[in-house]
């Protein structure tokens, strides 16, 4: 049995941040600097988002994530994120929420077909919107939660959660499922604005995890939107989160070097005369 090693008698490691580089940043140097390759548990919760929902990212460092993805063959951040939350098609659907999932729908068998192995089992977003005939508003979790929080008042905030996981596809013995390692996810809608909440059993922190963390600020600022509120807290549990690649992968050296800069103190400002 594969036992996983507490960080400190459980204690969660825990990341606030307002940045979304420098959250995974910390995510993957305490992976690089601990013992063995996994992190156990993991707490990370983002604020800082802008009117549009947005979240800062460092430029040159989303660039060194995705060069060091590439030099793996691996998808790059907005390829991941995509799996969450097509922003690019909710572009193109200029907030008709109901366009969009029409776009999905007919984009999502030829996305799949793009890679066969690797989306054989589905897409998060295809979870959320196409969950399966025995869900209401025909397997559309995410216009199932609006249209209960448009239309009454005083719901319980336990109705605005939509699953990924299912028990009837997923509980199979494959060796190495690869999805869904989101469980899912839930949105409170606060006085200070809408807290999304999702959660991991598993993540992978260099092959998904920053492109997880952008695709779930997407679609938790996607719900704000609908929602007429603005997006004031992501949170991500994590239960088991694998560095994979190993340490001593040559490709992680550039990002690792990229990160920890990002995350070095400025210098000290020295007085003139001092």
């Amino acid at each position: 049995m594969n036992k996983i090693k507490p960080r400190g008698g459980a204690e969660p490691l825990v990341i606030n941040e307002t940045g979304l580089s420098r959250a995974w940043a910390k995510l993957f140097v305490a992976a690089i600097d601990g013992s063995g390759s996994k992190v156990s548990p993991v707490v990370l919760s983002l604020t800082g988002f802008d009117a549009n929902g947005e979240l800062a990212e460092d430029a040159a460092f989303r660039d060194a994530m995705d060069s060091a993805l590439k030099a793996k063959k691996l998808l790059d951040v907005e390829g991941v994120a995509w799996t969450i939350f097509p922003e690019r098609l909710w572009r193109m659907a200029k907030g008709d929420r109901g366009r969009l999932f029409k776009l999905y729908a007919g984009t999502f068998p030829r996305y799949v077909a793009m890679n066969k192995k690797a989306n054989r089992r589905g897409l998060y977003f295809e979870r959320l919107t196409m969950f399966g005939p025995d869900v209401p508003c025909g397997g559309n979790q995410l216009e199932w939660i609006l249209s209960q929080y448009e239309n009454r008042s005083g719901v319980r905030s336990s109705m605005y959660q939509a699953a990924t996981f299912d028990p009837a596809r997923d509980h199979v013995a494959d060796a190495r499922l690869g999805f869904p390692c989101m469980q899912q996810v839930a949105f409170v809608p606060t006085d200070e604005g809408l807290v999304a909440n999702a959660f991991y059993a598993t993540q992978y922190i260099f092959e998904k995890a920053y492109g997880n963390y952008l695709g779930l600020a997407q679609l938790a600022a996607f719900m704000a939107n609908q929602m007429k509120l603005p997006l004031a807290r992501l949170n991500v549990s994590v239960g088991v989160a694998n560095l994979a690649p190993t340490k001593s992968d040559a490709a992680l050296a550039p990002l690792l070097s990229a990160a920890r800069d990002l995350l070095a103190p400025p210098p000290a400002l020295v007085a003139i005369g001092a």
